[in-house]
């Protein structure tokens, strides 16, 4: 099995390297800063994404965002010609209705398509340890299963597209929720002159605490803002989880409050750091989101 990989962020490198770990794997990124981690792990560039295409049997693609996968079928005319009878996969977070776009342009094309975006940050991913949520006609999920098992834990089907990712919406509100929360949870120890390498020790032995938590509390201590999922990447999430929210009619006040912060956190210049730097949002005099 011969497996093509498009995007070599902070996410699709460790993804791609794993992937190289069973299988054959060409990849492709807008720059070349990360081929010589995937060459060392055994992988071959491919020059454009077209002729990644060409080499694959399956192909998985990881952007940031809708526009950055629609530049490549704007700008590479033989990419879509490239995927007849191939599989292709987007991990990329995105709308629903692109999503949905997307199926269909690679359905018009002869190729089929799965939705699996995936729920973890930089640590899971360099273990494997992704959760996939996988939408689409159910024989294909079922064989791509085998494939998605060296980058996750799990690999849950969802249902129809856009399954997954109204999935990952759902997974993402919980996970900038607790985010914030832990932020302004530490930031009030702080405020009151509480130890904080003491307060995380509280956190850490509490019912409350999970590898998530016990991770990002670390981050703080250490003033450790190196990104494993950054700030950019968490706005844009809040942006998709309000539409889809708007969508359905359906309440949801905290992701209000979270795209607020997350919005001024980026706009403080903060936008390529890890989420967890929301924290210096708090620290700040003026905390209340605009």
């Amino acid at each position: 099995m011969r497996i093509g990989f498009l995007g070599l962020g902070m996410m699709g490198t460790p993804m791609a390297i794993n992937l190289c770990r069973k299988f054959s794997v060409v990849v492709w990124n807008r720059s070349d800063s990360r081929y010589d981690t995937l060459i060392d792990a055994g992988a071959a560039i491919g020059k454009t994404p077209s002729h990644v295409a060409k080499q694959s049997d399956i192909i998985f693609i990881m952007l940031f965002d809708g526009s950055a996968i629609q530049s490549i079928i704007n700008s590479d005319d033989d990419f879509m010609k490239s995927i007849r009878g191939k599989i292709v996969i987007n991990t990329s977070s995105v709308s629903v209705d692109y999503s949905h776009k997307l199926s269909q342009q690679i359905h018009d094309a002869g190729g089929n398509f799965i939705e699996m975006p995936v729920s973890g940050s930089k640590i899971p991913a360099e273990q494997g340890q992704l959760v996939g949520m996988i939408a689409g006609d159910p024989a294909i999920s079922d064989l791509i299963k085998p494939i998605v098992e060296p980058i996750t834990s799990a690999a849950v089907y969802c249902g129809p597209i856009g399954s997954g990712l109204k999935a990952k919406y759902a997974v993402n509100l919980f996970l900038v929720s607790v985010t914030a929360g832990l932020a302004e949870s530490m930031n009030l120890a702080r405020s009151q002159g509480l130890s904080l390498e003491s307060f995380g020790k509280v956190l850490n032995a509490c019912p409350l605490a999970s590898a998530y938590s016990r991770v990002k509390i670390a981050k703080i201590l250490k003033e450790d803002w190196s990104p494993q999922a950054a700030m950019k990447d968490c706005y844009n999430s809040t942006q998709l989880i309000r539409s889809a929210a708007q969508k359905v009619q359906v309440q949801t006040p905290l992701i209000e409050i979270c795209h607020s912060l997350y919005r001024d956190a980026c706009n403080s210049g903060w936008g390529e750091e890890d989420m967890m730097a929301i924290y210096k949002l708090f620290t700040q005099a003026q905390t209340v989101p605009s």
